[in-house]
């Protein structure tokens, strides 16, 4: 593979750089090697070895222990004997051939591999009264849930493989909004049962559902209460299709995960997780329908898999507010490349829920086609949380609705693209004191982007008394409706990066921020307003290298910034 360091810059590179996005993703081992000994020079960096788990060959066939795959026998029973006397005998795979296979929730045990033929579908039952409410995690925090389709907990050496289908039934679970569906589509699931919300904007499942869904914080795990006070809200408490938690050394891979009734993948306080060939599937409109939500996990690699979902795809938490601090788990040492997602809230995404923190990330090779945000970093106050030393390389984008590249300290749990009549409130400038519960996002770099076509090129909005800071970003080529809008950053530096835009003036917008250096600027828009500087905390702007020359009229200084806070070269 040929060094990718350089990217090329300008719009001729676009051809050349989509070529090499589509062959990324199809690389042998020795390719792969050298990208990563490439990646490891270029931010003089040491990526982390995951360890992956070994299986005997010894084979358990689920039609011995009484299942059947003629989409009717309830199998939970007979899969579950299965995976139990394989861990028992020591290990091994548990095999699943062709047909349909309904089943109710299954649960990994020590060192087996449940391997999943290409021509099987694992196809959990719609039947709710099959999976108990247990006591487990909604983002971020304890919280009462249904049980998950599978789980894993406190196991070692487990595997999911093969090529087949594993469905977690979400259709019967998730909550509709009526702006994500056609007239006909929104006819069609009135029609077919269920409960609109008191607005009319929302579909429900169920009545129990919508119980659950205006009780404010139903699903808080209440002093004194028991798991039966919570049944007439039972429908509310959607699971996640595979929960793996307090685990080590997990495979997963080939297999399709769609269909989840809210996060579709959640592994969990868990180390040295593979995600390999993998392919998840939500309906864009899923609510909560993540791809994978990696938490407080460690020595994770995700590669050459593909993203199509209704929420973020491959998405760095570490637990929610004062929950998330307790536990003090960063998600760390994690490998992310040659992944492609299509629709998605944000390609890679970190947070909003990371108060335990994250660093270590290492992100390159990966493709974002029609993501709303292609890499999204948000929290928001009270989270608390480091998210630091985050490595990313060769992020190719296409048709980027939102932000090709966002940092956002005021995240407010809307979806980044607001459906008609929705309206996003500016937050007010204040400065609150910092605390354990201020978060931080510090130490990202970023090489070689190349986006064609976005909403806006560049993001970057802090809070006043912990500003986005130690941000470096090189070699991007950015085409997009508007450039660069910087809000309370600090040491923000950026070099060689070209500018194609339809609607922007100005070009570049940094208000209250401070040691913003950009290197090496490139537009065609040279008649356009360049650079606009507003409030009064801004200092110390450096220009250099623009290949348009600054003069009194294309560049502006508004709401106590000075002019003399710019300097050019």
């Amino acid at each position: 593979m040929k060094n990718l360091t350089k990217v090329p810059f300008g719009l001729v590179g676009f051809a050349l750089l989509s070529f090499l996005a589509a062959n990324l993703h199809a690389q042998n081992p020795s390719e792969r090697r050298a990208d990563s000994i490439l990646f490891e020079k270029t931010f003089s960096v040491k990526l982390p070895t995951v360890k992956t788990p070994v299986f005997k060959k010894d084979t358990f066939y689920v039609e011995q222990y009484g299942a059947k795959p003629d989409g009717v026998t309830l199998n939970t029973k007979s899969i579950n004997a299965a995976i139990d006397a394989c861990s028992k005998n020591g290990g091994g795979v548990v095999f699943l051939g062709g047909g349909v296979w309904l089943t109710g929730p299954i649960q990994l045990k020590s060192n087996v591999n449940l391997h999943i033929k290409r021509d099987a579908i694992l196809l959990f039952t719609k039947d709710k009264s099959q999976y108990k409410l247990i006591e487990g995690n909604w983002e971020g925090k304890p919280a009462v849930v249904n049980e998950s389709p599978i789980s894993a907990f406190n196991v070692e050496n487990i595997a999911i493989t093969g090529e087949g289908i594993i469905d977690g039934s979400g259709e019967v679970w998730r909550l509709v909004k009526k702006g994500k569906m056609t007239a006909s589509q929104w006819k069609a699931l009135i029609a077919s049962g269920g409960v609109l919300s008191d607005d009319k904007q929302s579909w429900m499942p169920s009545e129990s559902y919508k119980k659950g869904d205006k009780a404010g914080n139903a699903r808080n795990l209440k002093p004194g209460a028991v798991l039966a006070d919570y049944e007439p809200m039972k429908d509310f408490y959607r699971p996640n299709l595979l929960v793996i938690a307090n685990s080590k050394r997990i495979l997963l891979e080939g297999v399709t995960f769609q269909n989840s009734p809210a996060w579709c993948l959640h592994p969990l306080m868990s180390e040295d997780l593979v995600l390999r060939n993998v392919f998840v599937k939500n309906p864009w409109y899923a609510q909560n329908g993540d791809g994978i939500d990696i938490e407080s996990c460690k020595n994770v690699l995700i590669e050459n898999s593909t993203f199509d979902v209704g929420d973020d795809a491959i998405c760095i938490k570490s637990g929610r507010d004062e929950a998330g601090r307790k536990r003090g788990m960063p998600t760390q040492d994690v490998i992310v490349r040659n992944n492609v997602v299509y629709h998605a809230h944000g390609g890679f995404v970190i947070g909003s829920e990371m108060s335990g923190g994250a660093k270590n990330l290492y992100v390159y090779n990966n493709s974002f086609i029609g993501t709303d945000i292609g890499l999204r970093f948000k929290t928001t106050r009270g989270r608390g949380g480091i998210v630091e030393k985050v490595y990313i390389a060769n992020s190719y984008m296409k048709d980027i609705p939102g932000d090709a590249i966002l940092f956002d300290m005021y995240y407010e749990a809307k979806d980044p693209v607001l459906l008609a009549g929705e309206q996003r409130p500016e937050p007010k400038a204040e400065f609150k004191p910092v605390s354990e519960a201020t978060p931080q996002f510090k130490d990202f770099y970023i090489k070689n982007v190349v986006c064609k076509g976005a909403d806006k090129g560049l993001f970057v909005r802090g809070i006043p008394e912990m500003n986005v800071q130690n941000i470096y970003l090189e070699n991007l080529t950015l085409d997009a409706k508007t450039g660069i809008e910087i809000i309370e950053g600090s040491n923000i530096n950026i070099k060689n990066i070209h500018l194609v835009t339809s609607n922007t003036n100005p070009l570049i917008f940094i208000e209250n921020s401070k040691k913003v250096t950009i290197d090496g600027f490139k537009s065609a828009k040279k008649d356009n307003m360049l650079l606009s500087v507003s409030g009064d905390r801004s200092a110390e702007i450096s220009l250099k290298n623009a290949e348009i020359k600054v003069s009194k009229t294309n560049v502006e200084f508004n709401y106590g910034a000075k002019s003399s806070i710019l300097k050019t070269k």
